[in-house]
Protein backbone atom coordinates (compact mmCIF):
# COMPACT_ATOMS: atom_id res chain seq x y z
CA UNK A 1 0.00 0.00 0.00
CA UNK A 2 1.53 3.35 -1.04
CA UNK A 3 0.43 6.63 1.29
CA UNK A 4 0.83 9.59 -0.26
CA UNK A 5 1.32 12.67 2.00
CA UNK A 6 0.70 16.38 0.98
CA UNK A 7 2.04 18.92 3.05
CA UNK A 8 0.74 22.90 2.82
CA UNK A 9 3.94 24.81 2.12
CA UNK A 10 3.40 28.48 2.64
CA UNK A 11 5.77 31.07 0.15
CA UNK A 12 6.16 33.95 1.27
CA UNK A 13 6.61 37.44 -1.41
CA UNK A 14 9.69 38.69 0.49
CA UNK A 15 12.14 37.32 3.37
CA UNK A 16 13.15 38.49 6.55
CA UNK A 17 16.47 38.17 7.74
CA UNK A 18 17.02 36.51 11.78
CA UNK A 19 18.23 39.99 12.43
CA UNK A 20 15.69 42.18 10.55
CA UNK A 21 12.70 39.94 12.42
CA UNK A 22 14.22 40.53 15.66
CA UNK A 23 14.22 43.96 15.04
CA UNK A 24 10.78 44.45 13.71
CA UNK A 25 9.53 42.40 16.63
CA UNK A 26 11.67 44.64 19.31
CA UNK A 27 9.95 47.78 17.38
CA UNK A 28 6.47 46.06 17.72
CA UNK A 29 6.70 45.29 21.08
CA UNK A 30 8.86 48.68 22.55
CA UNK A 31 6.50 50.81 20.51
CA UNK A 32 3.38 49.23 21.85
CA UNK A 33 2.17 48.77 18.61
CA UNK A 34 -1.76 47.99 19.06
CA UNK A 35 -2.90 44.29 18.68
CA UNK A 36 -4.77 44.88 15.64
CA UNK A 37 -1.78 46.53 13.74
CA UNK A 38 0.72 44.46 11.44
CA UNK A 39 4.04 45.37 10.17
CA UNK A 40 2.83 47.12 6.16
CA UNK A 41 5.58 46.91 3.56
CA UNK A 42 4.81 48.59 0.40
CA UNK A 43 5.78 51.37 -2.51
CA UNK A 44 5.00 55.13 -2.61
CA UNK A 45 5.99 57.44 -5.61
CA UNK A 46 9.39 59.46 -4.63
CA UNK A 47 12.34 59.13 -3.71
CA UNK A 48 15.41 59.67 -5.68
CA UNK A 49 14.89 56.98 -7.84
CA UNK A 50 11.13 56.81 -8.28
CA UNK A 51 10.18 54.47 -5.58
CA UNK A 52 10.46 54.85 -1.79
CA UNK A 53 9.83 51.54 -0.03
CA UNK A 54 7.01 51.91 2.61
CA UNK A 55 7.76 49.66 6.14
CA UNK A 56 5.66 50.36 9.36
CA UNK A 57 3.02 49.14 12.00
CA UNK A 58 -0.28 49.95 10.45
CA UNK A 59 -3.94 48.41 10.53
CA UNK A 60 -5.35 45.96 7.52
CA UNK A 61 -7.01 47.84 4.98
CA UNK A 62 -9.17 45.79 2.40
CA UNK A 63 -6.70 45.59 -0.40
CA UNK A 64 -4.30 43.60 1.55
CA UNK A 65 -2.75 40.31 1.66
CA UNK A 66 -1.97 39.26 4.61
CA UNK A 67 0.71 36.62 5.86
CA UNK A 68 2.88 35.59 8.64
CA UNK A 69 6.76 34.94 8.95
CA UNK A 70 8.16 33.49 11.86
CA UNK A 71 5.31 34.93 14.13
CA UNK A 72 5.22 38.54 12.41
CA UNK A 73 1.77 39.30 10.50
CA UNK A 74 2.95 41.25 7.85
CA UNK A 75 0.09 43.36 5.26
CA UNK A 76 0.98 44.47 1.58
CA UNK A 77 -1.49 45.63 -1.02
CA UNK A 78 -1.44 43.06 -3.54
CA UNK A 79 -0.69 45.70 -6.54
CA UNK A 80 2.71 45.94 -4.76
CA UNK A 81 3.97 42.35 -5.06
CA UNK A 82 4.91 43.35 -8.41
CA UNK A 83 7.81 45.76 -6.98
CA UNK A 84 8.38 43.60 -3.93
CA UNK A 85 8.17 39.65 -5.07
CA UNK A 86 11.36 38.07 -4.30
CA UNK A 87 12.65 41.03 -2.16
CA UNK A 88 15.22 40.40 1.40
CA UNK A 89 15.03 42.78 4.34
CA UNK A 90 17.84 42.66 6.59
CA UNK A 91 18.56 44.46 9.49
CA UNK A 92 22.37 46.12 9.83
CA UNK A 93 23.85 47.47 13.05
CA UNK A 94 27.56 48.67 11.88
CA UNK A 95 29.30 51.32 12.63
CA UNK A 96 28.78 53.40 9.15
CA UNK A 97 25.66 51.77 8.45
CA UNK A 98 22.58 51.16 10.80
CA UNK A 99 18.86 50.16 9.74
CA UNK A 100 16.59 48.10 7.37
CA UNK A 101 18.27 47.45 4.14
CA UNK A 102 16.17 46.19 0.91
CA UNK A 103 17.80 43.59 -1.49
CA UNK A 104 15.10 43.63 -4.63
CA UNK A 105 15.58 41.64 -7.46
CA UNK A 106 12.84 43.93 -8.90
CA UNK A 107 14.83 47.03 -8.70
CA UNK A 108 16.66 47.98 -11.61
CA UNK A 109 18.37 50.73 -10.29
CA UNK A 110 18.46 51.55 -6.36
CA UNK A 111 19.64 55.07 -4.91
CA UNK A 112 22.88 55.17 -3.01
CA UNK A 113 21.57 55.27 0.64
CA UNK A 114 19.52 52.11 -0.97
CA UNK A 115 15.84 53.65 0.47
CA UNK A 116 14.24 53.75 -3.22
CA UNK A 117 14.63 52.16 -6.51
CA UNK A 118 13.39 52.35 -9.92
CA UNK A 119 11.62 49.24 -11.75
Amino acid sequence: MKISIMAEVQIHPIKFTTDALKQLKRLRDEKDVPENYALRIGVKGGGCSGFSYILGFDEKKEKDEEFTIDGLTVYMEKSHGIYLIGMEIDWLDGLSNRGFTFKNPNADETCGCGTSFSA
